[in-house]
């Protein structure tokens, strides 16, 4: 939680006003924080850093999580799983559009560090899968999962097989 005392003692910002991060989510947990720490005596840190990222070009793309190269450079080894292709919907109505899913995983823990999807439904399915990643879910415990048919989300469960490594022949 960002607070910001003016210069009285009694004056405080939170949210956009602070001009840190201008999302409506964020000032609503920066404000349940701050009155938990303030007016109830139990100080609340709030980890902005599971906060889920979002764009704003279509087709929408969401991710939670480092990307590929900063998680190779903050871990060292990752795993990737990537897919790629046209969901159900789409491909029953003709719509030729695709949808681009990508999981990061620490090579060492087998931990969930980062989700990315590119496509129709991205920003429900983000918002579910940031979850799982603040939570520390393990790849295998995210694959435990039952996908559920039909449905694009089902990918993200479904995905075994990792990605070659840059630099190698596949």
């Amino acid at each position: 939680m960002s607070i910001r005392r003016a210069a009285s003692e009694s004056i405080y910002a939170i949210g956009d006003v602070t001009n840190r991060m201008n999302l409506t989510p964020v000032a609503i947990r920066d404000g349940h924080a701050f009155a938990d720490t303030i007016y109830n005596n139990r100080p609340t840190p709030v980890d902005h850093s599971s906060r889920a990222e979002r764009g704003v070009r279509p087709p929408a793309d969401r991710h939670r999580g480092p990307v590929e190269a900063d998680a190779r450079r903050s871990h060292g080894a990752v795993d990737i799983y990537r897919t790629n292709f046209r969901p159900m919907r789409n491909m029953l109505s003709g719509n030729q559009e695709r949808t681009l899913m990508k999981i990061v995983v620490d090579g060492k823990s087998g931990k969930l560090l980062g989700v990315h999807i590119a496509g129709e439904d991205a920003p429900e399915m983000i918002q579910l899968a940031a979850v799982a990643v603040k939570a520390g879910l393990t790849k295998q415990q995210w694959d435990s999962t039952v996908a559920l048919h039909p449905t694009a989300a089902e990918e993200l469960v479904l995905m075994r097989e990792r990605a070659a490594a840059p630099g190698s022949a596949a």
